[in-house]
């Protein structure tokens, strides 16, 4: 038995009987046709359609705080939690582009004609890396990040889909579609070059990058713990941490990939031993790139980038807007063309993806054709050897049957 309901589940009075006749003979015909259902289940559908349309009306900016949240306390693909950085970079998208484009825009308008009028216009936004560039380098990653944002709209069904954008491949910012990749490879002499012009103290940092392959945070990372001497002369590098540019911090490498150990070449290891016991704590965990003489604090990444601006300038055999990375890329190219592997190019420059080692590739075949030629030639002068060692003995033969 069910009391006269409203569509809300309230409780139904009539001010005559002749409603109340009404109001039940209506009700009889749903019953009839198979449409009744009872009051507190409509009520309960009515409630989730009010609530999906509510959420469907969600604006921009709330979504993307909620988004945030959501990707900095829940595990990604890979089952790890994203790392502070990255969900920073998401964030600066997020504050410094899609909010003041979009504001409290619902969700549901973003379409692709708003979008590509979002993409106009940062296009026209300059390069600060190179003025000149056709590319400024924020189109691409703005445009990951409200995708990324979108989809995650699609699959709470907020949005029956994510707009079809495709996003434009990356591109050089830094140089022209002229630009020779050889440029980016510094000489041995260039990098002495730059270990002169660097300040004494922190000029290990350079023959760091270049010929342990360090990127800029592992350096800057690196303690006195971290490198280990053998009795017979040689050193071992432990790469275990870096010096996050976000945070300021020592945190965790990006991937597994680049906890490693690599042996210190010989041609840097006095000048190691040197800075260790000029510049360098006696502590364990003493930072390698100190602020101060043998402080405890290690060089900040944006005090570095002001030094390195300074003596990349100073220098003037390099070609222009040469990194510090480009150091790291010089002594991967070089231990390319020793003849490393593939293999070995990942482990020593603690890469987790082949498609960035690829890019050596051409230096290991440079490798390769030199070591082939080489072959080539070891094998003809054989056979040349070993035909005129037949002929030698067929003309002895001939003269002993004479």
């Amino acid at each position: 038995m069910y009391t006269a309901r409203t569509e809300d589940d309230k409780s139904l009075t009539f001010f005559t009987k002749t409603d109340a006749r009404v109001w039940l003979a209506a009700t009889h015909a749903k019953i009839a046709l198979g449409e009744w259902e009872p009051p507190a289940l409509v009520a309960a559908r009515l409630r989730a359609e009010a609530t999906a349309e509510k959420a469907r009306s969600i604006g921009f900016t709330e979504y993307a705080e909620r988004w945030i949240e959501m990707v900095r306390m829940e595990p990604g693909r890979s089952g790890k939690k994203r790392a502070v950085g990255t969900v920073r970079a998401y964030r600066s998208k997020i504050t410094g582009y899609l909010i003041p484009e979009f504001e409290d825009t619902p969700i549901r308008q973003i379409d692709v004609a708003r979008i590509r009028e979002m993409t106009t216009r940062l296009d026209q936004i300059p390069s600060p890396l190179n003025p000149k560039s056709k590319f400024n380098g924020v189109t691409r990653p703005v445009l990951i990040v409200l995708m990324m944002i979108l989809r995650q709209a699609a699959r709470e069904s907020l949005i029956p889909a994510a707009p079809n954008i495709s996003i434009p491949r990356q591109e050089s910012v830094r140089h022209d579609a002229e630009h020779d990749p050889g440029e980016d490879v510094a000489s041995p002499e260039q990098v002495e070059d730059i270990y002169e012009a660097l300040p004494d103290e922190w000029a290990i940092a350079g023959l760091l990058a270049a010929w342990c392959q360090l990127r800029r945070g592992e350096c800057l990372g690196l303690q006195r713990r971290d490198i280990e001497w053998h009795d017979d002369g040689s050193a071992t590098l432990h790469v275990r941490r870096q010096l996050n540019a976000n945070t300021g911090d020592y945190t965790d490498l990006k991937s597994d990939a680049g906890k490693r150990s690599l042996s210190i070449p010989k041609l840097i290891r006095r000048r190691l031993r040197q800075h260790l016991r000029d510049h360098v704590g006696h502590e364990a965990k003493a930072p390698v790139i100190p602020t101060s003489p043998r402080g405890s604090v290690p060089l900040s990444n944006t005090r570095w980038g002001h030094i390195w601006s300074e003596t990349r300038d100073s220098v003037k055999s390099l070609p222009p807007r040469f990194r510090f990375h480009d150091l790291r890329h010089t002594g991967l190219t070089i231990f390319a063309q020793e003849g490393a592997t593939l293999a070995e190019l990942m482990r020593r420059g603690g890469h987790s993806d082949i498609h960035i080692v690829l890019r050596y590739q051409h230096a290991t075949m440079e490798r390769d054709r030199e070591l082939s030629d080489r072959m080539s030639e070891r094998v003809a002068a054989r056979l040349k050897a070993g035909r005129l060692d037949s002929e030698n003995e067929a003309e002895e033969d001939r003269e002993g049957h004479l």
